[in-house]
């Protein structure tokens, strides 16, 4: 679909599978759990139009679950949450792009 997909994962997860094609990484928790939600809050509203519906994947949907609950209860994002993540994208042979930087 036309909808954006947001992938909150880390740069290293995204080498290791590659992102959902289209996909826009923007990382959320690095890979000691850590955030920043003011500057992940600032890259997302640059990167999609949180006034119309939005994806988010993470690799099996616990961290998007979260972050899906928050957006839409705390700022009213239309957001979907891509449950069970990149590993069931992978799984449905869906288009995986590699990740590039």
């Amino acid at each position: 679909s036309k909808t954006p997909i947001v992938d909150i994962r880390t740069p290293s997860e995204w080498k290791e599978t590659g992102l959902l094609q289209g996909s826009i990484p923007i990382m959320l928790f690095d890979e000691k759990g850590n955030y920043d939600l003011k500057v992940f809050l600032e890259k997302l509203n640059q990167s999609v139009d949180t006034k119309k519906p939005f994806a988010i994947i993470c690799r099996t949907g616990s961290r998007t679950s979260i972050l899906a609950q928050f957006l839409s209860q705390k700022l009213n994002y239309d957001v979907i949450n891509i449950k069970s993540g990149i590993v069931y994208a992978k799984r449905l042979n869906l288009p995986i792009a590699p990740y590039k930087r």
